[in-house]
């Protein structure tokens, strides 16, 4: 292969890497990321105009967001033949060295599941989760100091963790700067979505495309402690367990960390068919959240994040995404 031929085949393969990358979930679909690229090298960076000061003041979600991404990106590398290798700075620029990895080693392990993966929100079957199947889910690589816990619904783990998302959600609907804060983020009907490809589209809460006018007041109504307690009820009562993921140590470059495992364990579980949606509520409260260690009598881990499992009998839409072409940064 001639110079000119093997940088267009590494300008290629970059673009099938970012085009991954921007897949991965974030705190309310605010895909915090830019990308900068080099000869042999592609940087995700913190979009710090995502941020979102009342439900994530420390960036936490944030970083866990660009390790999320930062898995993605290493998994489609892989694919295309390279050894990734990543270093993470003190202001949490992620740089993902691309050197060509030794002839027939490329993995490709769940680069399919990368386009898959989705959350969803709605209710779920109510079918327990095999125990071989836990058991896989267990087994996810975790980032060193990530810990990883699964309990199904007749435990008593599992209720103290509904408890709390209850208690969360009683804290966050009577914050009237959180609600401001998430309805910046609502997208209410299709014309919104296609002129801010990002947020959290109508369609993602199973609501049907009607004039803004209509569905605004429909779903800002909605925000109201009864209400979301009510259906998250109905959720937890239809999924088949809740896995939480805590920190032995709390800072930047682990929530960056655990970003690649949950990144790990989300496609590990779209790869078995098995449904997730996020019910953070309280790791976002900072008093709860230590309530919870405490409850759960988890030393000095940090609660970092709480997710559902179960079978759900439909997919929900995709989330809308910004391509990585409006990412890039010089």
């Amino acid at each position: 292969m001639n110079p000119q031929d093997k940088k267009l085949a590494i300008r290629t393969d970059f673009i099938y890497m970012l085009e991954r990358a921007v897949k991965a979930p974030s705190g309310h679909n605010t895909q915090p990321w830019l990308f900068r690229v080099g000869e042999g090298w592609i940087q995700i960076l913190p979009d710090m105009s995502r941020m979102l000061p009342v439900v994530d003041p420390e960036n936490r979600e944030l970083f866990i967001s660009l390790g999320c991404a930062t898995e993605n990106l290493c998994i489609a590398a892989g694919a295309k033949g390279y050894a990734p290798e990543i270093s993470i700075s003190e202001k949490g620029e992620i740089t993902v060295l691309l050197r060509e990895a030794p002839k027939g080693s490329g993995a490709d392990d769940f680069i399919a599941e990368i386009a898959d993966r989705q959350t969803n929100r709605g209710m779920y079957s109510g079918e327990r989760i095999e125990p071989v199947q836990l058991a896989y889910l267990r087994d996810t690589p975790l980032e060193d100091g990530t810990r990883l816990r699964l309990w199904t619904r007749d435990e008593n783990e599992y209720g103290t963790l509904a408890f709390y998302i209850r208690a969360g959600n009683e804290r966050q609907m009577n914050d009237s700067s959180f609600k401001r804060e998430l309805s910046s983020w609502m997208r209410f009907n299709k014309r919104h979505v296609s002129s801010m490809p990002d947020g959290l589209s109508y369609a993602v809460f199973g609501a049907p495309n009607l004039p803004r006018f209509i569905s605004e007041t429909v779903m800002l109504n909605l925000l109201r402690p009864s209400i979301q307690n009510k259906a998250d009820k109905k959720r937890l009562a239809s999924s088949a367990c809740l896995a939480l993921f805590t920190l032995e140590k709390d800072d930047l470059k682990s929530w960056v960390l655990l970003g690649r495992s949950l990144q790990r364990f989300l496609l590990r579980a779209t790869s078995r068919r098995i449904a997730y949606a996020f019910m953070n509520q309280p790791c976002e409260v900072a008093d709860l959240s230590r309530a919870l260690a405490r409850d759960l009598s988890l030393g000095n881990e940090s609660v970092e994040l709480i997710l559902r499992l179960g079978y759900a009998s439909k997919k929900m839409p995709y989330s809308p995404r910004k391509s990585w072409r409006e990412k890039l940064v010089p």
